[in-house]
C-alpha cells in the first residue's frame, strides 16, 4: 500500500463523523457530502506527516469549509436555504440503518436544525463544534478568526437561542410513536377534538412546499384544522423515523407527497415539520420504507 492509499484509508475511518458534522452545519445532505469531499482534497494536498491528530484536524477543516459555505449563502441572498426545511434523514419505524444511526448520533431533529438555521454562521459553527462534538474553543477561535473568549461567547449566545426556541423532546421512541400514532389516527378519522387533545396548545407547524418561505401555522386548533385538510388528500400514510424521531411519510399513487416529523414534548406534539416540495421529495431515497 502506497502513502496515498494509506491516507485514503485513514480518511475513510472519519468520513461518517465528518458527514455528521457537516450535516448539522449545513442542513443539506448533498452539501454535507461536498464539504467532506473538499476536506479530503485539502488533506491530500497537505503534509499528512505533520498532522498529529487526524480526526481533530479533519473536523476543524470541515468546520472551516462549512463556515465558508454558510457565509456564501448569506452573501448571495438568493433563494436562501434558510427559507427551506433541512433535508430529512428517513428510516423505517423499526429503526435507522447503521450509517443513518451514526449521522443522527446525539439526536438532531428537524426542529433543532430549523433553529440552528436562524443563527449566524459563526454562532452555528461554535455551537455545533463545541456543544455536539466537543471541539475546544481554542480550535474554534482559529476557524472564526477570533479569540477563544469570543468563540465561547458565540457558543453561549447560540445555546441560549436554541434553549429558548427548540423544546426538549421526548427521548423514549415508544412514547414518541404512541403520540404520533394517536395524531395520525385522529387525522384519518377526522376527529378534531382528538387532534387538539394530542397537540400542545402552542404547537407550531412548519411546511416547506417549495415556496420562497416556510408556511407556518400556530396553535392547536389551527394546526388541527390543517391536519383535517391533509386527510382529504388521501393516499397511504406510513410510519417512519425522520431524523431519528417518530414521523410519517404520505404516499399517493406510489410517490411521496410529504414527509412529516413530530417533536413530542410532555406527551403532546409541540412541533410539526412537513416537507412537501415535490422537487425535493423526488430526490429522497424512500426505499428504506419498502
Amino acid at each position: 500500500m502506497d502513502e496515498r492509499e494509506f491516507l485514503a484509508d485513514e480518511f475513510e475511518k472519519h468520513r461518517v463523523h465528518l458527514r455528521a458534522v457537516a450535516y448539522r452545519m449545513l442542513g443539506s445532505l448533498a452539501e454535507a457530502d461536498d464539504a467532506v469531499q473538499e476536506s479530503w482534497f485539502r488533506l491530500s494536498r497537505s503534509d499528512a506527516d505533520a498532522i498529529e491528530n487526524l480526526g481533530g484536524w479533519l473536523t476543524t477543516v470541515v468546520g472551516r469549509v462549512c463556515l465558508d459555505m454558510l457565509r456564501s449563502r448569506t452573501a448571495r441572498r438568493e433563494d436562501p436555504l434558510e427559507e427551506r426545511l433541512p433535508d430529512p434523514v428517513i428510516g423505517p419505524a423499526s429503526g435507522l440503518d447503521p450509517e443513518h444511526e451514526a449521522l443522527m448520533a446525539d439526536s438532531v431533529g428537524l426542529a433543532l436544525l430549523v433553529v440552528l438555521q436562524s443563527l449566524t454562521p459563526a454562532e452555528r459553527l461554535a455551537f455545533v463544534l463545541h456543544d455536539t462534538f466537543a471541539v475546544p474553543f481554542e480550535d474554534i477561535a482559529q476557524i472564526v478568526g477570533r479569540s477563544p473568549a469570543a468563540a465561547r461567547q458565540l457558543a453561549s449566545r447560540a445555546r441560549r437561542r436554541v434553549r429558548g426556541a427548540a423544546p426538549v423532546p421526548e427521548r423514549d421512541p415508544v412514547r414518541q410513536r404512541e403520540v404520533v400514532d394517536a395524531f395520525r389516527a385522529a387525522a384519518l378519522e377526522g376527529d378534531f377534538d382528538a387532534l387538539v387533545a394530542v397537540l400542545d396548545p402552542d404547537v407550531v407547524l412548519r411546511a416547506d412546499v417549495g415556496a420562497p418561505a416556510l408556511h407556518e401555522v400556530h396553535g392547536a386548533e389551527a394546526v388541527a384544522g390543517q391536519a383535517l385538510m391533509f386527510r382529504q388528500v388521501g393516499g397511504d400514510s406510513r410510519p417512519a423515523l425522520v431524523n431519528g424521531t417518530a414521523g410519517m411519510v404520505s404516499i399517493v399513487n406510489g410517490r411521496a407527497r410529504s414527509v412529516l416529523s413530530c417533536t413530542v414534548v410532555d406527551g403532546r406534539i409541540a412541533a410539526i415539520d412537513i416537507l412537501a416540495d415535490p422537487a425535493r421529495l423526488a430526490g429522497l431515497d424512500l426505499t428504506v420504507l419498502d
